[in-house]
């Protein structure tokens, strides 16, 4: 028996009870568990906290994004955001607030809320964009990403209050 290598690297030995080209079932098996490996680490791998918020009387459970490498991070390469669900990044202080949406997959809708949650502007973002930027209309201290359309199902809007009940303990940078 002569091992050779494929084009894939995994070897492939001659036998005359297989045919040539065929693979060995572990090549197959490890193939797949490196794809279901490689797939799986393509969403963030951050434990960020959690949150409920409110706004006019909706209710959302958010991940919070508090630290830049979370910011960073955010919703990208991630195939799905379920129902009532969205992310609310929090920055140290109000400031010109721009995103984009490399690598994300979902249709999104952003509000950028002012320091006491006031909503000031409601933008749609396509998803794996990455030359549009989305950018705060003033300087703003949070923004809250959800699916796209689930502000204007629920009658929220410019001006609309988000009410959150934030952990007392997380660290904001």
């Amino acid at each position: 028996m002569i091992a050779q290598k494929s084009f894939t690297g995994c070897p492939i030995f001659h036998n005359p009870n297989i045919p040539i080209g065929a693979k060995p079932l572990t090549c197959i098996v490890l193939s797949f568990i490196l794809i279901f490996i490689s797939v799986k680490t393509l969403a963030c791998p951050l434990e960020l906290p959690a949150a409920t918020i409110s706004i006019k009387g909706h209710t959302l459970a958010v991940e919070l994004a508090t630290t830049p490498k979370a910011r960073a991070c955010g919703l990208s390469n991630r195939v799905k955001l379920p129902e009532n669900r969205g992310m609310l990044f929090i920055y140290a202080a109000p400031g010109p607030r721009t995103f984009w949406m490399k690598d994300t997959h979902i249709p999104l809708s952003i509000a950028f809320l002012d320091d006491s949650g006031l909503i000031s502007s409601i933008q749609h973002m396509t998803p794996m964009q990455t030359d549009e930027r989305y950018r705060s209309l003033q300087p703003v201290r949070y923004a809250l990403e959800v699916n796209q359309g689930w502000f204007a199902e629920h009658g929220i809007g410019v001006g609309d209050l988000v009410e959150m009940k934030l952990p007392v303990v997380i660290e904001i940078r």
